[in-house]
């Protein structure tokens, strides 16, 4: 019997911490920790809801559209105030662009060098790798021209010694299994998909003025001016440009993303089989299609055991069944306090020890829905999305399991995703859906518009005395919702509680794990020195430390230097 710790885990954003007990080539207990904290909601306290969003964007230079969106959300509500079709549109495709730059960068630049080894790629055919891409999708740039050119610069980088963005991987670990020419083809690919997140990035940039940290929302809508035949305003010229954008997005997640994760599922399908760990989840409804935000585009509900059967929907913000369940709980969490609190009740006041595994350690807090943890994330929505019929959901989800079925030579079905691969699967799938729907909206944008309507923002006014509202969007890694208490049109509470919280939480007050945890437990690390299955199962969640912990030194001192590999 081992214990290794691994700090800091790389190629996520943020500073995690994963420790395990390895007893028989297996993981046999675990702990997540987050070794940061913000205070954020702390800096909050005493402002102007309307500055809310955009504080909360900085919570993190990755996941900033998305706490925008659900800060704006969470006034709104409290206020019950409708949005113009025209703003709920522009924020719609906002939050698509996003998530297809988020959802490729986790797949190509965050994850797929757990199970692709670029150093077998000097014994690549090109024209191997080329027939190989070829058969799964009609890619334009799948030539062996292509595949020729980027083994010669992967061959270069290796005898150079140096490997930059390739160095310190697990490069011959006994479970990396993919063939070279596949390795050759996956590389090229990722080297692709550093294009195509960018031009996901310029419609961000487009709607939302800037981007990491986009400028154009205001409670109750959008600040982007509509006018054709305008210079500096929403045109014609933009809105021609954002469609092209998306198109090419749209092609490579469809034609390169989703057969490139099927094929890499394909050939390690003992990978459905590890990782499920919690299998109740969570997802929220998303891409509003009315002003009260009470129709949308993305199912949203609750499974329970994993059991598509018990799928029970969260129909919108207002649900009691969603606000009267969600809790955050800080018994091993480094805050005052202990056991479960509601979030608007709820407080962040540091209280931090050393990490004591019986004790608190970690700085994530530990949100439970009806007293369960929940794992949150693109596998939720996908399996709420098939339980519930949602055409979309069912129509990429078959055709992946299909593709995987099909070269993997075994039945594939939607059990199967309660795992490591699981996740990275439905989070393609989850990729296609919101591909599909980027052209609906944009389309329902244009028409828009075109009617003559070009109104963006609601008026309204803050009550006297106190009001609470929630709001919440299916970000890139899951339920994100933003709890607001306005008293006299100050904020008096204010808490965030982000995907990677419900999937990074520590142990609560029943001593139960979070989904990291939980999913860990059963991997097989057959070096204790190179725990690359370690890696494989905390990258499938897509880990968003900043978000989760919510460290700051008040007098500005520096606390730690990190050396990140």
């Amino acid at each position: 019997m081992t214990r290794i710790t691994i700090d800091p885990i790389t190629r996520i954003e943020g500073h995690l911490r994963v420790d395990a007990v390895i007893d028989g080539g297996e993981v046999t207990k675990a702990w997540a920790s987050c070794s940061m904290w913000r205070g954020i909601e702390q800096i909050l306290l005493g402002r102007d809801p309307r500055e809310a969003w955009f504080f909360t964007q900085r919570f993190c230079g990755v996941c900033t559209t998305v706490h925008a969106i659900a800060s704006v959300r969470a006034v709104e509500d409290a206020l019950e105030l409708p949005v113009p079709p025209n703003a709920q549109f522009i924020r719609n495709l906002i939050l698509i662009a996003h998530a297809l730059h988020d959802h490729i960068v986790h797949f190509y630049h965050l994850s797929a060098l757990d199970f692709v080894d670029v150093t077998t790629i000097p014994d690549a055919d090109p024209a191997g790798a080329a027939a190989i891409a070829q058969s799964l999708s009609d890619w334009p740039r799948n030539s062996k021209q292509e595949m020729a050119a980027v083994k010669k610069k992967i061959v270069g980088l290796l005898q150079s010694g140096q490997l930059g963005i390739f160095s310190n991987g697990y490069w011959g670990h006994p479970a990396m299994k993919l063939p070279p020419e596949v390795n050759l083809l996956a590389v090229a690919h990722y080297l692709q998909a550093l294009e195509f997140q960018r031009k996901s990035n310029q419609v961000v940039a487009i709607l939302g003025g800037k981007t990491p940290h986009i400028q154009n929302l205001t409670v109750g809508g959008v600040m982007n001016a509509i006018n054709l035949d305008g210079g500096a305003a929403l045109n014609l010229d933009r809105i021609y440009m954002m469609k092209s954008l998306l198109d090419e997005v749209i092609d490579f997640v469809q034609q390169v993303y989703v057969p490139d994760c099927c094929a890499i599922a394909g050939f390690y399908p003992e990978w459905f089989t590890y990782g499920s760990g919690v299998t109740n989840y969570l997802a929220v409804p998303d891409l509003p299609l009315d002003p009260e935000s009470t129709s949308f585009d993305l199912p949203g509900g609750t499974i329970m055991g994993g059991d598509l059967a018990t799928c029970r929907p969260i129909q919108s913000a207002r649900d009691p069944y969603w606000r009267d369940n969600v809790v955050e709980d800080v018994t091993h969490a480094w805050y005052e306090g202990s056991g479960p609190q509601r979030p608007w009740q709820g407080e962040t006041v540091p209280d931090y020890t050393d990490f004591e595994d019986e004790g608190k350690y970690s700085w994530v807090k530990a949100p439970r829905f009806d007293g369960q943890p929940m794992q949150v994330g693109p596998l939720a929505q996908v399996l709420v999305g098939y339980a519930q019929g949602h055409e979309l959901t069912r129509t990429w989800a078959d055709a992946a399991m299909g593709k995987v079925a099909a070269i993997a030579k075994t039945d594939v079905h939607p059990g199967m995703l309660h795992s490591t691969l699981g996740r990275h699967a439905a989070r393609a799938i989850r990729a296609a859906v919101i591909s599909d729907l980027a052209r609906k909206h944009y389309q329902l944008l244009l028409d828009n518009i075109l009617s003559g309507d070009t109104s963006v923002a609601t008026p309204f006014q803050f009550p006297a005395g106190r009001i609470e509202g929630v709001g919440f969007h299916e970000a890139p890694r899951g339920t994100l919702s933003h709890w607001v208490v306005i008293e006299d049109g100050k904020i008096a509470n204010y808490q965030a509680v982000v995907p990677t919280t419900w999937n990074a939480s520590p142990r609560d007050r029943e001593e139960v794990p979070g989904p990291y945890e939980a999913a860990l437990l059963g991997n097989p690390v057959a070096n204790d020195e190179q725990p690359l299955e370690l890696i494989r199962t905390v990258h499938s969640f897509d880990p968003c430390m900043a978000c989760a912990c919510h460290t700051l030194d008040v007098d500005g001192n520096v606390k730690a230097t990190v050396k990140v590999l």
